[in-house]
């Protein structure tokens, strides 16, 4: 038999409509098969290599987090996704509907690449591990497949809790542990009662959100260098992946896939299905 214990509430909706570029908290999505609406609707690609550019490559992609996209409006399920606005390292604003954006975002990222809204064939990335100990590789740069036909790097939606921050900070005291270093999709403020890596126990489990959205959960999230990066005001500190090392084996939220779409807002019950 199944029953719904209350988990706690989304505290925080985020949507990235280019990949790897910072992007924008929201107050409510519509959630589809393949996540929040315009979520990592579009990537840079590097027109030399075919390759989908990647700040877990920062040796070779070193400032993909001084840009920031944004949606001119709303994504709409029947209008089709609007155009996106990129602010660039320099100020600069531009949108994908212009004229000669490719040669200025070439330009800023300083080689050749292209806006994307279809994934390449057999698309792939670079990712580069840090020299920390623990980690599957150390000081080496490794092609990662992504999922067919998106940009995603593991599943759809990233779920991220307050209380695993809370408890990362505790093991690295002087980090900055903010939901924005770990990209993800929502972040849940648990229960009072609930501290530590909650989220570890939710996998293979059912999420549901608010009154419409199931999301099912996959798997936990192995962090990579992108969350040591710089990023507004946030420092470069590897300090930080280490902490996750140390502290849930370098799992830092959960993946989940959609079981079933709606319309998710801030401030949203979430109710875990167990088994009893």
């Amino acid at each position: 038999m199944h029953t719904q214990e209350v988990t706690g509430a989304v505290a925080t909706l985020w949507r990235y409509p280019v990949k790897s570029m910072l992007g924008e908290e929201i107050i409510s999505s519509v959630v589809t098969p393949r996540g929040l609406l315009g979520d990592r609707a579009y990537a840079l690609v590097d027109q030399t290599t075919g390759k989908v550019v990647s700040a877990k490559n920062p040796r070779r992609w070193p400032d993909m987090f001084r840009f920031r996209a944004v949606y001119v409006e709303a994504p709409d399920m029947h209008e089709g996704l609007p155009p996106v606005r990129i602010t660039m390292p320099d100020g600069v604003s531009v949108t994908s509907s212009q004229p000669g954006l490719d040669s200025l975002l070439s330009r800023a990222v300083g080689s050749s690449v292209a806006l994307q809204s279809q994934p390449p064939a057999s698309a792939k990335l670079e990712e580069y591990w840090p020299d920390v100990e623990n980690l599957a590789h150390r000081d080496a740069v490794t092609e990662e497949a992504m999922p067919p036909g998106s940009f995603f790097d593991g599943a759809v939606v990233h779920i991220l809790t307050t209380s695993t921050l809370e408890r990362l900070q505790t093991i690295y005291p002087v980090g900055r542990f903010e939901a924005r270093r770990f990209r993800p999709n929502l972040v849940v403020a648990p229960a009072a009662a609930d501290q530590g890596f909650i989220e570890n126990e939710w996998v293979g489990r059912t999420l549901a959100i608010g009154s419409q959205v199931r999301l099912k959960v996959t798997c936990t999230t192995g962090r990579c260098v992108m969350t040591t990066l710089a990023q507004e005001d946030l420092p470069r500190d590897v300090g930080i992946l280490k902490a996750a090392v140390q502290g849930n084996s370098a799992n830092v939220g959960i993946y989940a896939s959609v079981e079933r779409g709606g319309v998710i807002r801030a401030g949203d019950a979430v109710t875990v299905e167990a088994i009893g």
